[in-house]
């Protein structure tokens, strides 16, 4: 990059080149490793209500504002049970939000999350009316 701003106009082949013949031995950065994951088996849910999956998604809109989706899918028939549209969602509305929908439809045996998501038990050990579900 400092060659092209000087006027060089060598690529990164004949850079590499040259500096081999020197005996000047450039090290490249070594890539960090992330730790291999365990991949546990996914529960596949028999009936309606048994498995949900809970997810935020992230969008802008075209003036460049940034708004944020939460969506709550029942894995047997693919329904979504709720969606959420706000620029700010407080965990004390996700409460409400599944306060809502266990009040209408009961609360499924397993609640699937990926690792990003801020709920996991921390959020719901304080609600009493989600200790009956699993998470994953």
């Amino acid at each position: 990059m400092m060659l092209r701003r000087e006027g060089k106009p060598w690529n990164h082949k004949r850079v590499y080149r040259v500096y081999r013949e020197m005996g000047l031995h450039l090290r490249r950065p070594a890539r960090k490793r992330l730790p291999k994951r365990h991949r546990a088996e996914l529960y596949v849910p028999e009936a309606p209500d048994t498995v949900w999956s809970a997810d935020f998604m992230s969008d802008a809109l075209y003036c460049g504002r940034r708004f944020r989706t939460f969506n709550v899918v029942d894995d047997f028939n693919r329904e979504a049970l709720h969606i959420e549209i706000d620029t700010s969602i407080t965990s004390d509305r996700l409460v409400r939000i599944f306060s809502r929908i266990a009040r209408e439809r009961g609360l499924p045996r397993v609640l699937r999350t990926d690792n990003g998501l801020p709920l996991e038990e921390s959020f719901f050990a304080r609600e009493s009316c989600f200790h009956a579900c699993v998470y994953q």
